[in-house]
């Protein structure tokens, strides 16, 4: 059961983090140079330097980490739609609460239906 709890907080992690990291990488496309080396350097000098993307990023990373943890008592076929799962419904949670596009009917209905499938599995697996 905390194999469970692992991978919800896993794919609370990822989905919470994802718009942020988005919303943090705002401006990369600003970002000018010469040739292509030196645009990769300077953009990645941006993302390193700015806090509204890095620290999402970590916290994503650490999201990384607690799913290799879990895996350890995991079923791989059982972890990863869980994880998937719970990231998709998170992710456009919070992308609604920062402000992106409000989710049409059918994605709602899709929402639904990817919780109550996880649900399902995770009864059957029970």
């Amino acid at each position: 059961m905390d194999g469970i709890l692992y991978l919800f907080a896993v794919g609370l992690l990822w989905g919470v983090t994802n718009p942020l990291i988005k919303k943090g990488s705002t401006g990369i496309n600003q970002v000018k140079a010469n040739n292509a080396v030196l645009k990769f350097f300077k953009e990645l000098q941006f993302l390193v330097t700015n806090w509204k993307y890095m620290i999402p990023f970590l916290i994503n990373q650490c999201g990384s980490v607690l799913y290799y943890f879990a895996l350890q008592s995991a079923n791989l076929t059982f972890a990863v739609p869980i994880t998937n799962s719970i990231a998709f419904v998170s992710t456009a949670v919070t992308g609604w609460c920062l402000g992106e596009t409000t989710p049409n009917l059918r994605t709602v209905v899709g929402s639904i239906l990817v919780v109550l499938g996880t649900a399902c599995y995770i009864l059957d697996t029970l």
